[in-house]
């Protein structure tokens, strides 16, 4: 389910809402002073990558594995 920020355009809060349905978007109001003129605003998306993986090792056989990093223990 998709989360969207918004900006109040009264206010200036800005602030995230989960939308169940794009029909609730039309029910949305300013959550510090209660307006309903909102721009929706561009969203950054997060990615994780394997590089931001622990580098604590979970191999069983530690630094004595021959084939080290190849099973993605390493």
């Amino acid at each position: 389910m998709p989360i969207y920020e918004y900006r109040c355009q009264d206010c200036q809060t800005r602030f995230e809402k989960l939308l169940l349905r794009s029909a609730d978007a039309a029910e949305l109001a300013c959550p510090n002073c209660g307006r309903k003129r909102l721009t929706q605003e561009l969203s950054v998306f997060a990615a994780h990558s394997a590089a931001s993986r622990p580098a604590a090792s979970a191999c069983p056989s530690a630094a004595a594995c021959p084939n080290a990093g190849v099973c993605g223990m390493n």
